[in-house]
């Protein structure tokens, strides 16, 4: 009994339970109103939201109990949040076919730069400012419309502003979640809570075939593989080495891209290493031993599983939440990544003025040539930062000009 006792401690230690499930947690409520929103920018009925929560639900646990198991370390998932927030401002007009195509570029394009290792090479070309400065004009809106959304339902986003304050001051890990909570709460008291809608019910996948349009590849695939390599790998990378984690990246890159690549047509739009909740995972908090610290991670891709398992719920559920509480909690788990996208968009004079025409030009959502501000913003960055950082060869030196010399005067030898 004792032995069966010390196993389950081992396998499931309470701790790392409760990291995965906290991990799992404030990856879903941060961000599963933006996947919503670009579910719905591509035109997604029910059932295709239903399977783009089951790809990445699917996705991001097999990842996590994988790649943990074979590196034993705590090697968190998660799907693009940036990607998802650049998805919502650029897919509208096109068709969930087109969308899938750019979802399949993109993971393409993840999947040669693991296992070439171009990652880091290759990354390296696009300045990580320029980068910074493309996903903190993509996520403006998203920030900007937390508080304009107060306008027409103070008494539900206000709340969960205050809320949010009050978390980060004193448990800021539950920051976002103790915001849902009270939105929801608000908004039942306000009757615009619909919950009669909501099933628990075993998700379906279904497939959609890609169509492969220039103007969306142009506008979704590339800025989704910048972003989500930029955004999410980089800092997901650093965070592993950060806690003395030093696992292969050209492998986790490699498989996390060709899983994207596989789940793709049935949702899967994005899918890298995480940052924010892989800190929750390869912290103190999860285990005090590090070497079992990647039983945290396991436990959040079960968890994960779980999620993709029940898609259908989550993607009802909302539906049945006012647009006003999922604009709020989408913009309030965004405000750190806002904030750090402009303080690394804006920390080295060197880049900070291609940063800023990058910013600028994608968050004013100028479209060219049926091509979103995402690339137009990128296209900007680099061709100042081009400009600006060119210098002209200096002119050969022009030789000194010497008197000539006289002969001397002979007559006084």
């Amino acid at each position: 009994m004792s032995s069966t006792h010390h196993l389950l401690r081992r396998a499931a230690p309470p701790s790392a339970v409760a990291a995965g499930l906290i991990a799992v947690v404030v990856g879903i409520t941060s961000s599963a109103a933006i996947v919503f929103t670009a579910a719905r920018a591509a035109g997604a009925t029910q059932a295709q939201l239903t399977s783009w929560m089951l790809a990445l639900g699917v996705g991001m646990g097999v990842t996590c109990i994988g790649l943990s198991l074979r590196y034993r370390a705590p090697v968190v998932t998660a799907w693009s949040t940036p990607g998802a927030a650049l998805m919502a401002t650029s897919l509208h007009g096109a068709t969930m076919a087109q969308a899938v195509g750019a979802f399949l570029l993109s993971a393409a394009l993840i999947t040669v730069c693991g296992v070439t290792g171009w990652f880091e090479r290759g990354m390296d070309r696009i300045p990580v400012p320029l980068a910074a400065g493309l996903l903190a004009g993509v996520l403006l809106e998203f920030g900007t419309r937390l508080f304009s959304s107060m306008h027409g339902s103070f008494a539900v986003v206000f709340p969960m502003f205050v809320a949010y304050l009050l978390s980060r001051r004193w448990q800021p890990r539950y920051a976002v979640i103790a915001a849902l909570v009270t939105g929801v709460v608000a908004a039942a008291a306000e009757g615009s809570l619909h919950l009669g809608g909501v099933r628990f019910q075993v998700a379906s996948p279904v497939f959609t075939a890609p169509d492969f349009s220039w103007r969306v590849l142009i506008s979704v695939g590339l800025p989704l593989f910048v972003v989500t390599m930029a955004s999410q790998n980089l800092p997901g990378v650093a965070v592993l080495r950060n806690d003395g984690y030093h696992v292969p990246v050209s492998p986790l890159i490699s498989w996390t891209g060709g899983v994207n690549l596989l789940l793709a047509p049935l949702g899967l739009f994005g899918l890298n290493l995480a940052a924010i909740t892989a800190a929750i995972c390869t912290g103190r908090e999860a285990h005090e031993n590090p070497r079992r610290r990647y039983t945290a991670a396991v436990w959040a891709g079960i968890f994960y599983l779980c999620v993709g398992t029940f898609g259908g719920a989550v993607g009802s559920l909302l539906t049945a939440l006012p647009p006003a509480l999922v604009a709020g909690i989408a913009g309030l788990g965004l405000l750190g990544t806002i904030g750090g996208s402009l303080s690394s968009a804006l920390s080295d004079e060197r880049w900070r003025e291609a940063a800023v025409v990058t910013f600028l030009t994608t968050a004013s959502g100028v479209t060219l040539l049926g091509i979103g501000s995402a690339f137009w913003g990128l296209l900007a960055g680099l061709c100042t930062a081009f400009v600006t950082h060119t210098r002209r060869r200096p002119a050969p030196p022009t030789p000194a000009r010497t008197e000539p010399q006289q002969p001397p005067d002979r007559s006084r030898i």
